[in-house]
Parts: C-alpha cells; structure tokens; sequence
C-alpha cells in the first residue's frame, strides 16, 4: 500500500516526492507545503490532518480577467487603490480551508484581507490592483488548489436570492411522492383488506418497476447535496448529521431494490420519496425565509429608512429608500452612507469606504465622479444622482453577503453540536446489533439493520432547526426587529449582557426640550446656522435644526471640518461658525448640562440646552431585564446620570464621555472576561461597538444614516419590547430542543423495537416520515402560540 500525499491525502501513486522527511503525491502539493512553511503558516496541518487540496496542474489562463469590461462585471467594488472580489471556490470543506484562505495576506502583501463565507463556499479578498493584477490572483488561488469558479452566473449576482437547481430537487421528489403513492396505494390496501385484485395481482411487478423509476431520480439527484456533505464530511474524518441520512436513504433504497427483485414484498419507493421530499421543503422554506428578510425586499417594505430627495427647483422631500429611483437627485450629509450608486453632482466628495474595504482612508471626488453605494461622504453636503437602483448597489450585496460583518462560520450550530454525538451513537447501536444478531440469524441480521438505519435516520432532526428558525425570523421581522440570519437568533439566546448607548438609542432621536441661552443670534445667522446644521447627521444637530423656527433654505457650507465628539465648523456665506461641544468653542461647561455652543467669527454667541426625552416604557422594559447585566454608555456628561439611575437601577455600570473607540474597547474588555454581548446604538458613533459585540443591535427611527454593521436592525419604537424579542429568541432554542427530544424519542423506541428483532423495516418507513411530520407540526403550532403570548396577533 503506497503512502499517502503529506498536504492533500490521496495515495502517492503516480509520483512518488521525498521532501523535509515527507511524501508528496506532485510538484504541486510540494510546493504549496514549502509555500506556507516559508511563512510560518504550518498550523494549516495541525487543524485538520490531510485536509489540503491538490494543486490543479492544468490551471486555466485567467489573462481574461485583465480586460476592463469583464473586471468590472467580476469585481465587486475597485476604487483608488482597493479592488475587492468574491470568488466561488466549491473546494471548501473544512476548518484548515477557512483559516488558509483568511491568512492570504500572509503569503501575499497586496492582499488586504480575506474573507470566507463557508456555507455558500465563498472568498471575499481585498486587494490593491496597482500590484496585484485580478488575474495574478486567480493564479495564485489556484496554485494553493482552491480555483475559483468563474462564469456568468457567478459573476451574475442579481439571481442569489433564489436556488433554481433546489426549486427542480423539490418538485421532483413531490412529483415521486405523489405519484409513488398512488401506484403503492392498491397493494397497501390489500394487505390491510387482506385479499388482492387479481389485475393489481397481475400487474404488480410493473406497478414496483414504475416505483423504482420514480425513486431513484429523488434519491441520486433530488438528495445529492445531502451525498455531497457526507462525503466531504467523511474525507475529511468528520461525521456530520448527513452521515446516518445518507445511510438511511441508501439502506431504504437498496432493501427496497431488493424485496421488488426478490419478490419478497413492495419496497418502500414511496415512503424514501417523501421522507425526502418533506426533507426539501424544509431546507427550501429556510432559503426563502432568507430571501424573504434580505435588506432589498423586506426591510425596505416594512422600515422607513428615508433620504432626502431634491426636485429640479431644489425643493427637498423626504421619501422611502424604496422609492428611490434611476435618475434621482438626493442630499447626503456629513457621516451619511451613500445609499445608492451615484453620479456626485455638486459638493466636494471625500469618501470614507472603510464600511466596503475595511481602510478608513478617503477617496476625493469632483463632480461627475462616481461614488459606490457604502461610502460615507465625510465633510459637506453633497448633492448627488442615482444611477442603480437600490436593490442592486454594492451596498445592498453587502448587506445581503456580509461583506463586512463578522465572521461566522456556522459550524459550532446546535444541530451541528447535537448531531455529531448523535451519528456515533446510531452507528455503534448498528455495528453491536449486527455482531449480535449476526451469529443468531444471518437473515434476521439484515432486517434488524436495515430497520435501525431506517427509523434511526436523523431527518427530523435535521427539519427541527430550519423550520423553527424561519418561522422566527418572520415572526421578529414582522414586527420590526429584523434578524440578519438564524445564527444570530443562536447568539441573541445566548447573550447575558446589555449594552445601551444613550443618546438615539435609549432617547428620543428627535425629541428634545431646547432652551437658548447667550445673546441674540439675527436672523441672518439663524438661517446660516440652520443651513449648517443641515450637514451634520449627530441627532443634537437634527433636534437643533428642527428647533430653529426660520427659513428653511440651504447655503453652501465652505470648508466643512468635522472632528469626531467635538463638533464642526464651516464657514457660510462669508461667516465661519463652530457648532459642537463647549471646549470647541473655548468655554467651560456649564452645570453638566447637555449643550451645543455656538461661535461666530470666533467670538461665543451662546448655546442651546438639551434636556432628553426618553422613549416610552424604559422603566417597564429594564424591570423585566433582570437576568440580564446591564450597561449603558454615553458620548454625552453625566448630568442625568441621577436620572438614569432611578430608571435603571439594575445597571451595574455608566460610563459618561464616551467616544467611539472607548465603546469598542469597553465591549471588549466585557468579552474578555467571558460575557456574551449584545450592544444596542444608533449606528452614529457606535458603528465599531455594534460590529465587536456578539450582537449588534441598530436602533433606527425615521433617519437618514443606515448602519451595515449591524446584526440586527430594530425600529425605534420597538426598543421598550426589547425583553420580548429576547424571549422569543429564548423559546425559539427551548423549542429546537424539545423537538430534538421528539424525534430522540421515536428513534429512542423505534432502536429498542428494532434492536430486538421485533419491527420490520416496512413499520420503520412508516415511523420516519411520521416523525418529521410531528416535528413541523409542532414547531409550526408552538411558535404561532409563543408569538401570539408576545405580541398578541396572529402572525
């Protein structure tokens, strides 16, 4: 028996290479081995043994991707010195894979970082295309032996929402199933009347031919992805829930292949075709409840996200990012992200695209420029003109492929965790009960396994989380808490503690009591303030603006300067004024009041003082968050601190004076000592708490700004049920597991009986489908009473 390949596995075979005392199966793997030592990455070997892939030697000629045209449409965004691609690699399989493909920058300076999206088997590299051609970089990936797959459907991105090839599975398998049910029909009958018709009698053999020609199709084409991962899972020496499916159905298959041969019964044609086709709709239902919640489809139909639109006479309106169109002229402000590609009109561009590439670094643009849809422009109001539509910018395939959020690879799910003991245990019941019965009755040994495997295969298991998930994601969306995907309603079931942000979050974003106190503005530098507080997206500034009872007209704001928890300045119509905190206008803070200065010329005007209203129902909302610690941050003094802590006297900490890099760190200082997080702001200055938290939480209202960093997006008038989404997420992981109990509970039977000899594998087709019924019929009725106990309607 010849060795086998040190980097990928297979046997040494054809080419036999001795290099560092180990054996390689070509140049290729050889190669790549010295390529990852050289660099200090042989940590690759020690996560997964074998788990390397075999260089392609016949790579193809990736110059192609050179050509203007055809990078365009492969790239997702290219601007300044950062080109950013995702690469469809199928060769995905295991833990060693993810973390190779995210030390890319490692073995190659001009990568920036990479990303893998390990269900949809998906790269997302950033990289600077002055040194780094997008050909180079195909190369590159192939010579490691993960070649991307590149062709008009993956360049192709408008068609993700919607797996064509499952659509064709499923309708296959019900078509067998309806049809198997009719042919098996007679036969189940006489056998339960006890007698037979003599032309069924007759024709019975043509009847269970046709069953054949109906199942194998839904088991070989139907089932193939469930054939996929078992085999990735086994090669790499994982056993995953599809391990004891796939057995399952190819024991139900081949034991019913045998009795039509043998003529010792019907098979179970029938049973196999709709096992998998109840097996479909599941997986189906979780794909469309995905699409369902997408950023372009449900999120746009049930939120207000607005922008302000300007007409040809310069009149503003603020509509529904849904309504924008091709052709649209729209304001963007200082700190608002670009909510559509566009052509930059009037202002002078300076564009932060640190929530696309991950650089804050910015890119100036002139009129006539375009801009991406994720930049966030960083000075001035900007007018600018759409020329995609929503549902199809880079920002809403950010949204939608979580570009930028963190990374999650799915596999430490509870499905998967259960699972994994799970398939040991059936197959070491199998093995014993084959050594057993083996010396009794060789016969009997065959249908005692072939029972085992059959009611033992893990099918409502594997329908328990899809189904429940789904019907939580649309239960939570419906009602204004929209959930970026099912492991996140995992993460929320797990948190133990709660970060508030104060100020837009925890308070009314555009409620506010405003006193002024200084001396008296004129009108002409009412209407010049008001036109400079236009720019600004901080919601002091929005209060302020809609307090100021003048004009509401716009001049242009020259040498906007914004510094980050002080203020900005600008200078209009001739005057340079500073709006921001009291040390940006050289005074001293008064009373520790919540205040915005105001300067002229460098000269102190006065400042208007903010007393915050908060949102309704806090008191209530924080009385039944007591299993939960309690934090709350603000950018803000602590002059209502008194207040806030009559509100929320469970709070262990409030931190005061906040800026957005103290946030950060005091989320992290909280996961460091063990806790799980969720942080909720108003996605203005918490951007980088919400996306280092376990769960970010973006609280929106009526506003402008749109954070991707986000976990969760919730409206502002749902913060005081915040208790009862937690809730719902809670019972959604009570509900998986008692379903997992469910379907325990029949294998836990079904094993004992068919241990013993005592069931044929005709009552153990029965029992399986029965199961998975039960599962979707009880997590269907459970999650409709739980909703109705929380937000008192049907869903």
């Amino acid at each position: 028996m010849s060795d086998n390949c040190f980097h990928c596995g297979q046997p040494a075979e054809k080419e036999r290479i001795s290099y560092d005392s180990r054996i390689f199966c070509c140049n290729g793997c050889k190669s790549v081995y010295e390529i990852l030592n050289l660099n200090n990455l042989g940590t690759f070997y020690e996560l997964n043994r074998n788990s390397g892939v075999r260089p392609d030697e016949n790579s193809l000629e990736y110059g192609y991707l050179d050509t203007p045209e055809i990078f365009t449409n492969v790239t997702d965004f290219s601007e300044g010195e950062t080109t950013l691609v995702t690469f469809k690699i199928p060769v995905i399989h295991c833990s060693s894979c993810i973390w190779l493909l995210e030390s890319l920058h490692t073995l190659k300076p001009e990568i920036r970082y990479s990303q893998v999206n390990f269900t949809r088997k998906t790269v997302q590299i950033s990289f600077n295309h002055h040194q780094l051609k997008l050909s180079e970089l195909a190369t590159f990936l192939t010579n490691l032996g993960y070649k991307p797959v590149i062709n008009m459907e993956t360049a192709d991105r408008k068609d993700e929402h919607w797996d064509k090839s499952l659509l064709i599975k499923l309708g296959i398998a019900g078509f067998a199933f309806g049809n198997g049910m009719f042919f098996s029909y007679p036969e189940y009958a006489g056998e339960i009347l006890g007698s037979t018709d003599f032309w069924f009698d007759k024709y019975k053999h043509l009847f269970r031919f046709i069953l054949f020609l109906l199942s194998t199709p839904v088991v070989f084409y139907s089932a193939s992805d469930y054939f996929k991962s078992a085999v990735y899972g086994l090669r790499n020496k994982v056993i995953n829930i599809d391990v004891p499916i796939v057995l399952g159905i190819l024991v139900l298959y081949g034991r019913s292949i045998y009795e039509v041969v043998t003529d010792y019964g019907p098979g179970y044609f029938d049973t196999l075709c709709g096992l998998l086709f109840f097996m479909l709709l599941g997986k189906f239902f979780q794909k469309r409840t995905y699409s369902a919640l997408s950023y372009d489809r449900d999120y746009k139909s049930f939120y207000p996200i607005a922008v302000t639109r300007l007409d040809f006479n310069g009149k503003q309106e603020n509509i529904l990012l849904s309504e924008l169109k091709i052709g649209d002229r729209i304001m963007v402000r200082n700190h608002e992200i670009i909510p559509v590609d566009s052509i930059l009109i009037s202002g002078s561009g300076n564009i932060d695209n640190s929530f696309i590439t991950g650089e804050s670094a910015t890119v100036t643009k002139q009129p006539g420029d375009k801009i991406f849809a994720g930049g966030k422009q960083i000075g001035s109001i900007l007018e600018v003109e759409a020329i995609k539509n929503v549902d199809q910018s880079y920002l809403t395939q950010l949204w939608n492929k979580e570009a930028f959020k963190k990374h999650e690879t799915g596999l430490d799910t509870l499905t998967n965790t259960i699972s994994k003991y799970f398939t040991i245990i059936i197959l070491a019941i199998t093995l014993l009960a084959a050594i057993y019965w083996i010396r009794i009755d060789a016969e009997k040994m065959w249908q005692v396994v072939s029972a085992i495997l059959i009611v033992a295969c893990p099918c409502a298991l594997a329908l328990s989380a899809p189904f429940t998930f789904g019907h939580i994601m649309r239960i939570l969306g419906r009602n204004k808490f929209y959930v970026k995907d099912t492991l996140t309603i995992e993460k929320l079931a797990k948190v133990g503690t709660l970060v508030f942000d104060k100020t837009g979050t925890i308070t009314q974003s555009k409620k506010s009591s405003i006193n002024y106190a200084g001396q008296e503005i004129a009108e002409a530098d009412l209407l010049n303030l008001k036109s400079l507080l236009k720019n600004s997206n901080h919601p002091l500034s929005k209060s302020l603006y809609q307090f100021l009872d003048v004009e509401d007209s716009y001049f242009e704001a020259e040498g906007f300067q914004d510094i980050p928890s002080k203020g900005y300045s600008a200078t209009v119509r001739g005057q340079h004024y500073k709006i921001g905190s009291a040390s940006f206008n050289g005074q001293q803070s008064q009373h520790m009041e919540t205040a915005v200065y105001i300067s002229k010329n460098n000269e102190f005007l006065g400042r208007f003082i903010f007393k915050n209203e908060y949102r309704e129902n806090l008191p209530g909302l924080f009385g039944k968050l007591t299993s939960y610690q309690i934090h709350v941050l603000s950018g803000d003094n602590s002059s209502e601190e008194a207040h806030l802590r009559s509100m929320i006297p469970t709070a262990q900490e409030m931190k005061f004076n906040q800026d957005p890099e103290s946030k950060l760190n005091f989320i992290r200082e909280l996961q460091d000592k063990g806790q799980k997080v969720a942080m909720l702001g108003d996605g203005l200055n918490d951007a980088g708490a919400l996306k280092q938290s376990n769960v970010g939480i973006a609280v929106a209202d009526d506003t402008h700004s749109f954070t991707p960093s986000s976990d969760v997006i919730i409206n502002g008038e749902k913060v005081a049920e915040l208790n009862k989404y937690l809730k719902l997420t809670r019972d959604a992981i009570t509900i998986v597991k008692i379903t997992f109990a469910i379907s325990l509970t029949y294998n836990v039977v079904g094993l004992t009986i068919a241990v013993l000899g005592y069931m044929s594998p005709l009552v153990a087709a029965i029992l399986m489908p029965i199961s998975s019924i039960s599962v979707v019929a009880f997590t269907s009725a459970t999650t409709w009473i739980r909703s109705m106990k929380y937000f008192g309607r049907p869903i």
